[in-house]
Protein backbone atom coordinates (compact mmCIF):
# COMPACT_ATOMS: atom_id res chain seq x y z
CA UNK A 1 0.00 0.00 0.00
CA UNK A 2 2.33 2.48 0.92
CA UNK A 3 4.38 1.80 -1.78
CA UNK A 4 2.22 2.13 -4.55
CA UNK A 5 1.23 5.71 -2.91
CA UNK A 6 4.93 6.47 -3.24
CA UNK A 7 5.13 5.32 -6.82
CA UNK A 8 2.11 7.66 -7.60
CA UNK A 9 3.18 10.26 -5.50
CA UNK A 10 6.80 10.28 -7.44
CA UNK A 11 4.63 9.72 -10.84
CA UNK A 12 2.46 13.01 -10.28
CA UNK A 13 5.46 14.72 -9.38
CA UNK A 14 7.28 13.89 -12.22
CA UNK A 15 3.83 14.70 -14.70
CA UNK A 16 3.59 18.31 -12.58
CA UNK A 17 7.87 19.11 -13.71
CA UNK A 18 6.73 18.14 -17.02
CA UNK A 19 3.37 20.49 -17.40
CA UNK A 20 6.15 23.21 -15.81
CA UNK A 21 8.33 22.79 -18.40
CA UNK A 22 5.87 22.59 -21.14
CA UNK A 23 4.10 26.04 -19.96
CA UNK A 24 7.25 27.68 -19.81
CA UNK A 25 7.79 26.81 -23.90
CA UNK A 26 4.67 27.45 -25.20
CA UNK A 27 4.85 30.67 -22.95
CA UNK A 28 7.90 31.68 -24.22
CA UNK A 29 6.22 30.78 -28.28
CA UNK A 30 3.01 33.31 -27.35
CA UNK A 31 5.15 36.24 -25.83
CA UNK A 32 7.68 36.74 -29.32
CA UNK A 33 7.26 40.23 -30.41
CA UNK A 34 6.93 40.74 -33.83
CA UNK A 35 7.65 44.89 -33.28
CA UNK A 36 4.39 45.91 -35.48
CA UNK A 37 3.73 48.77 -33.03
CA UNK A 38 5.65 50.28 -30.19
CA UNK A 39 6.49 48.13 -27.14
CA UNK A 40 5.30 49.56 -23.90
CA UNK A 41 7.59 49.13 -20.85
CA UNK A 42 6.71 49.84 -17.43
CA UNK A 43 8.93 51.06 -14.89
CA UNK A 44 8.43 50.25 -10.95
CA UNK A 45 10.38 51.14 -8.41
CA UNK A 46 11.14 49.22 -5.18
CA UNK A 47 12.77 50.93 -1.87
CA UNK A 48 14.48 47.45 -1.23
CA UNK A 49 16.28 48.99 1.43
CA UNK A 50 13.83 51.05 3.65
CA UNK A 51 15.72 53.83 3.62
CA UNK A 52 14.31 57.61 3.78
CA UNK A 53 16.81 58.62 1.25
CA UNK A 54 15.95 56.13 -1.29
CA UNK A 55 12.04 56.70 -0.60
CA UNK A 56 12.48 60.41 -1.32
CA UNK A 57 14.58 59.54 -4.51
CA UNK A 58 11.81 57.06 -5.77
CA UNK A 59 9.66 60.16 -4.90
CA UNK A 60 10.76 62.65 -7.58
CA UNK A 61 11.33 59.90 -10.42
CA UNK A 62 9.23 60.73 -13.18
CA UNK A 63 9.10 58.94 -16.56
CA UNK A 64 11.48 61.27 -18.39
CA UNK A 65 13.88 59.71 -15.90
CA UNK A 66 14.27 56.82 -17.96
CA UNK A 67 14.03 58.49 -21.60
CA UNK A 68 17.49 57.51 -22.58
CA UNK A 69 16.26 53.55 -22.85
CA UNK A 70 13.54 54.84 -24.98
CA UNK A 71 16.37 56.73 -27.22
CA UNK A 72 18.74 53.78 -26.89
CA UNK A 73 16.22 51.75 -29.28
CA UNK A 74 15.02 54.24 -31.13
CA UNK A 75 18.78 55.04 -32.44
CA UNK A 76 19.17 51.25 -32.03
CA UNK A 77 16.46 50.74 -34.87
CA UNK A 78 17.25 53.26 -37.47
CA UNK A 79 20.34 51.21 -37.57
CA UNK A 80 18.42 48.00 -38.23
CA UNK A 81 15.71 50.48 -40.43
CA UNK A 82 13.08 48.92 -38.64
CA UNK A 83 9.76 50.50 -39.60
CA UNK A 84 8.73 52.40 -36.11
CA UNK A 85 10.55 55.37 -35.01
CA UNK A 86 9.97 54.68 -31.21
CA UNK A 87 10.03 50.95 -31.45
CA UNK A 88 10.03 51.33 -27.02
CA UNK A 89 7.90 53.42 -24.98
CA UNK A 90 8.47 53.93 -21.26
CA UNK A 91 6.31 55.12 -18.39
CA UNK A 92 6.73 55.66 -14.68
CA UNK A 93 4.75 52.94 -12.80
CA UNK A 94 3.97 53.66 -9.30
CA UNK A 95 5.82 52.34 -6.39
CA UNK A 96 5.92 48.87 -5.19
CA UNK A 97 6.04 48.69 -1.24
CA UNK A 98 6.21 44.84 -1.21
CA UNK A 99 9.58 42.97 -2.06
CA UNK A 100 9.70 40.77 -4.99
CA UNK A 101 10.47 36.56 -4.49
CA UNK A 102 14.15 36.23 -3.38
CA UNK A 103 16.38 34.56 -6.37
CA UNK A 104 17.38 31.27 -5.23
CA UNK A 105 21.24 31.00 -5.46
CA UNK A 106 22.61 27.83 -7.54
CA UNK A 107 18.97 27.05 -8.62
CA UNK A 108 18.01 23.69 -9.91
CA UNK A 109 15.93 23.82 -13.23
CA UNK A 110 12.86 22.94 -10.92
CA UNK A 111 14.23 25.34 -8.27
CA UNK A 112 14.06 28.26 -11.18
CA UNK A 113 11.02 27.28 -12.82
CA UNK A 114 9.22 27.59 -9.15
CA UNK A 115 10.78 30.80 -9.22
CA UNK A 116 9.83 32.34 -11.99
CA UNK A 117 5.55 31.26 -11.47
CA UNK A 118 5.44 32.80 -7.64
CA UNK A 119 7.53 35.78 -9.81
CA UNK A 120 5.06 35.80 -12.21
CA UNK A 121 2.05 35.06 -9.32
CA UNK A 122 3.90 38.18 -7.13
CA UNK A 123 3.57 40.57 -10.63
CA UNK A 124 -0.18 40.00 -10.65
CA UNK A 125 -0.50 40.80 -7.20
CA UNK A 126 1.49 43.97 -6.78
CA UNK A 127 0.91 45.56 -10.08
CA UNK A 128 0.44 48.82 -9.80
CA UNK A 129 -0.44 49.94 -13.05
CA UNK A 130 -3.64 50.11 -14.85
CA UNK A 131 -2.20 51.22 -18.20
CA UNK A 132 -1.44 48.92 -21.33
CA UNK A 133 1.53 47.47 -20.61
CA UNK A 134 3.61 44.74 -23.08
CA UNK A 135 6.96 44.56 -20.01
CA UNK A 136 7.08 45.48 -16.73
CA UNK A 137 10.96 46.57 -14.88
CA UNK A 138 10.97 45.81 -11.50
CA UNK A 139 13.83 48.39 -10.24
CA UNK A 140 14.87 47.38 -6.29
CA UNK A 141 16.53 50.87 -5.51
CA UNK A 142 19.61 50.19 -2.76
CA UNK A 143 21.28 53.47 -1.54
CA UNK A 144 25.50 53.57 -2.33
CA UNK A 145 26.82 52.09 0.33
CA UNK A 146 24.32 50.86 2.12
CA UNK A 147 25.50 47.62 4.90
CA UNK A 148 22.95 45.80 3.20
CA UNK A 149 24.82 44.24 0.07
CA UNK A 150 23.31 44.92 -3.63
CA UNK A 151 21.90 41.57 -4.61
CA UNK A 152 23.48 40.27 -6.87
CA UNK A 153 20.78 38.99 -9.49
CA UNK A 154 19.39 41.23 -12.13
CA UNK A 155 17.06 39.40 -14.64
CA UNK A 156 14.64 39.43 -17.17
CA UNK A 157 11.33 36.88 -17.49
CA UNK A 158 11.14 35.80 -21.26
CA UNK A 159 7.91 34.21 -19.93
CA UNK A 160 5.74 37.10 -18.69
CA UNK A 161 7.95 39.48 -19.73
CA UNK A 162 9.81 40.51 -16.43
CA UNK A 163 12.58 42.20 -15.54
CA UNK A 164 14.05 42.88 -11.87
CA UNK A 165 16.84 45.05 -11.99
CA UNK A 166 18.52 46.12 -8.57
CA UNK A 167 20.06 49.28 -8.64
CA UNK A 168 21.53 52.22 -6.97
CA UNK A 169 19.31 55.35 -5.59
CA UNK A 170 20.82 58.62 -6.86
CA UNK A 171 20.44 60.51 -10.15
CA UNK A 172 23.85 60.36 -10.94
CA UNK A 173 22.78 56.48 -11.33
CA UNK A 174 20.55 57.00 -13.77
CA UNK A 175 22.60 56.15 -16.42
CA UNK A 176 24.21 52.81 -15.53
CA UNK A 177 20.12 51.99 -13.93
CA UNK A 178 18.63 52.36 -17.41
CA UNK A 179 21.31 50.52 -18.85
CA UNK A 180 20.92 47.27 -16.54
CA UNK A 181 17.28 47.92 -17.51
CA UNK A 182 17.86 47.64 -21.38
CA UNK A 183 20.01 44.58 -20.87
CA UNK A 184 16.83 42.95 -18.98
CA UNK A 185 14.56 44.30 -21.06
CA UNK A 186 15.91 42.18 -23.57
CA UNK A 187 16.13 38.94 -22.26
CA UNK A 188 12.08 39.17 -21.89
CA UNK A 189 12.41 39.34 -25.56
CA UNK A 190 14.52 36.74 -25.80
CA UNK A 191 18.24 37.82 -26.19
CA UNK A 192 20.69 35.51 -24.64
CA UNK A 193 23.60 37.24 -22.50
CA UNK A 194 26.79 37.54 -24.76
CA UNK A 195 29.22 36.92 -21.53
CA UNK A 196 31.27 34.38 -19.98
CA UNK A 197 29.27 34.46 -16.70
CA UNK A 198 32.60 33.22 -14.93
CA UNK A 199 34.42 36.31 -15.97
CA UNK A 200 32.12 38.84 -16.97
CA UNK A 201 33.79 39.09 -20.28
CA UNK A 202 32.09 39.61 -23.45
CA UNK A 203 32.36 36.97 -25.58
CA UNK A 204 33.87 37.23 -29.59
CA UNK A 205 32.51 38.03 -32.03
CA UNK A 206 28.57 38.31 -30.79
CA UNK A 207 29.74 40.33 -27.15
CA UNK A 208 31.89 42.78 -28.96
CA UNK A 209 30.11 45.48 -30.33
CA UNK A 210 33.11 46.16 -32.93
CA UNK A 211 34.04 42.51 -33.78
CA UNK A 212 35.73 43.16 -37.18
CA UNK A 213 37.58 46.58 -36.02
CA UNK A 214 41.29 46.29 -36.56
CA UNK A 215 42.74 46.33 -34.55
CA UNK A 216 39.89 44.56 -32.39
CA UNK A 217 41.71 46.30 -29.21
CA UNK A 218 40.26 48.83 -27.61
CA UNK A 219 36.77 48.39 -28.04
CA UNK A 220 35.27 51.88 -27.92
CA UNK A 221 31.39 50.71 -27.24
CA UNK A 222 30.04 47.69 -25.62
CA UNK A 223 27.38 45.57 -26.69
CA UNK A 224 24.50 45.49 -24.85
CA UNK A 225 24.17 41.51 -24.15
CA UNK A 226 27.67 41.68 -23.83
CA UNK A 227 28.11 44.09 -21.31
CA UNK A 228 31.41 45.21 -21.10
CA UNK A 229 33.66 46.89 -23.00
CA UNK A 230 36.63 45.23 -23.70
CA UNK A 231 39.85 47.69 -23.82
CA UNK A 232 42.54 44.38 -23.72
CA UNK A 233 42.53 41.06 -23.34
CA UNK A 234 41.43 40.52 -19.51
CA UNK A 235 40.36 44.30 -18.75
CA UNK A 236 36.67 45.10 -19.56
CA UNK A 237 34.97 48.12 -18.19
CA UNK A 238 31.32 48.89 -17.28
CA UNK A 239 29.60 51.41 -19.56
CA UNK A 240 28.46 55.06 -17.39
CA UNK A 241 25.13 54.29 -19.78
CA UNK A 242 23.08 53.65 -22.81
CA UNK A 243 25.22 56.84 -24.94
CA UNK A 244 28.25 53.90 -25.02
CA UNK A 245 26.07 50.65 -25.62
CA UNK A 246 24.77 49.15 -29.56
CA UNK A 247 22.67 46.29 -29.93
CA UNK A 248 24.68 43.60 -32.32
CA UNK A 249 23.27 41.49 -35.01
CA UNK A 250 23.10 38.33 -32.74
CA UNK A 251 20.85 40.24 -30.53
CA UNK A 252 19.09 42.21 -33.13
CA UNK A 253 18.17 38.30 -34.73
CA UNK A 254 17.18 36.99 -31.04
CA UNK A 255 14.56 39.88 -30.50
CA UNK A 256 13.17 39.37 -34.26
CA UNK A 257 14.44 42.80 -35.68
CA UNK A 258 15.68 41.07 -38.62
CA UNK A 259 13.22 38.88 -39.13
CA UNK A 260 9.86 39.01 -41.34
CA UNK A 261 6.90 38.98 -38.98
CA UNK A 262 4.57 35.89 -39.52
CA UNK A 263 1.30 36.01 -41.39
CA UNK A 264 -1.80 36.43 -39.27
Amino acid sequence: MNRTFLLRAIQFLLLLILLLLLANIWFSRINEFWWQRPVQVAIYPINADGAALTEAFIGQLRSEHFSDIEQFFSREAERYRLPLQQPVQVTLAPQVRASPPQVPDDASILDAIWWSLKMRLWVWRQDTYSGEVDARIFMNFHLPGSPDALPRHSLGLQRGKIGLVNGLAGIDHLGRNNLVAAHEFLHTLGASDKYDPATNQPLWPDGFADPTKTPLYPQTRAEIMGGRVLVSPGWAMLPPGLSHVVIGSATAIEINWLAVPPEG
